[in-house]
């Protein structure tokens, strides 16, 4: 329940950006601006997944929670925000676009640049923090998998 409530924490506030920036360039809330916010919603997503991801994983490895936080948002930083700068590169030319279909294009590239560009902000901030607030109520994924172990392995000596 921690990965899903962590992950999505970033969603809103890149949908609100992008139709902020929508408003705010004019642009009408069409299909194609539709089309840019699920992509978008897809790219916020996948930003935020490494972070729950790689926590997890350090504290199946014993790492305290708050540990797992601190280590995961200083190692993911630099490959998240590689990724959220490169996108918003690609999607420069699209806001740039001029000629026929190129309302179309700007309205797609608006929202992600917009959207990606305010949510990532907030993902790197508020992700590790709604999972260290959340994580605390939960076992680690490999908690089962030991106490099994320690079980078959104290009945296998009885």
């Amino acid at each position: 329940m921690t990965i899903p409530h962590s992950i999505a924490a970033a969603l809103p506030v890149g949908v609100a950006g992008a139709i902020y920036a929508m408003s705010a360039g004019g642009l009408s809330f069409n299909v194609y601006s539709q089309i840019g916010i699920i992509l978008l919603i897809g790219l916020v997503a996948k930003n935020g997944i490494p972070i729950v991801e790689f926590a997890n994983q350090l504290r199946d490895e014993g790492k305290s929670v708050r540990d797992a936080v601190i280590t995961t948002s200083v190692l993911r930083l630099r490959p998240i925000a590689m990724t959220v700068v490169s996108t918003i590169l690609g999607a420069l030319p699209l806001v740039l676009a001029s000629g026929a279909g190129a309302e179309s294009r700007n309205a797609i590239g608006t929202v992600i640049i917009a959207g990606l560009g305010l949510s990532a902000l907030l993902m790197l901030a508020a992700t590790p923090v709604l999972y260290d607030l959340l994580a605390r109520y939960t076992k680690p994924r490999g908690a089962v998998e030991k106490a099994l172990e320690q079980e078959l392995t104290t009945v296998g000596q009885n």
